[in-house]
């Protein structure tokens, strides 16, 4: 099976701002940085399902390029950064966030999740769809659920995701082959 992972647009949020789950506005860049996103997608052959992060940022996407019918599925959201979301890393006094700084990879944000966590969620949707008679699939989604599907991929290695997730707009072309995963999701 192919995957085709799509990242949503740039969005609106101050620098240095701590979101995931939140549903934030888009840059005013969006029409532009969308279209290119579509000339894009043409390159592809047609997608036997489209899958989106029910969050507006990938929704709106992906009715831009033309899958106003794109399934939702809450397993493409960002990392949910709990208590921290929409404030500014500078301003949390959670002693949590030390702790989250030294090994965001499997301590959770206050009230939220890990970066394991999240790899788990996203493994189950790949394993669900892998499953079903699906050749290639498109998925509007974000940079951590990328981060996630290059792992599951064995493209990259887990403590080197982040210097892989593809920019705002970034489209990722992943071949899925049918064998154990070498990160353990239980």
């Amino acid at each position: 099976m192919e995957l085709i992972l799509i990242r949503h647009t740039s969005v609106d949020v101050l620098p240095g701002t701590c979101y995931g789950r939140t549903d934030v506005p888009l840059r005013d860049s969006f029409p532009d940085e969308a279209e290119e996103v579509r000339r894009q997608l043409e390159s592809f052959e047609p997608f036997d399902a489209v899958f989106t992060s029910p969050l507006s940022r990938c929704r709106l996407l992906a009715d831009y390029c033309g899958y106003p019918k794109a399934i939702r599925d809450v397993r493409l959201m960002e990392l949910d950064f709990g208590l921290w979301e929409m404030q500014a890393y500078d301003s949390i006094r959670d002693p949590q966030l030390a702790k989250w700084y030294a090994d965001y990879l499997h301590v959770a944000a206050t009230g939220g999740e890990s970066f394991m966590d999240q790899f788990k969620r996203v493994s189950a949707f790949i394993d669900e769809v892998s499953s079903l008679p699906f050749r290639r699939i498109a998925l509007f989604t974000h940079g951590g659920v990328q981060g996630c599907a290059l792992i599951y991929a064995h493209r990259v290695l887990l403590e080197e995701v982040f210097c892989h997730i593809p920019p705002y707009g970034g489209i990722l072309y992943l071949p899925i082959v049918e064998e154990v995963n070498p990160v353990q999701k239980s």
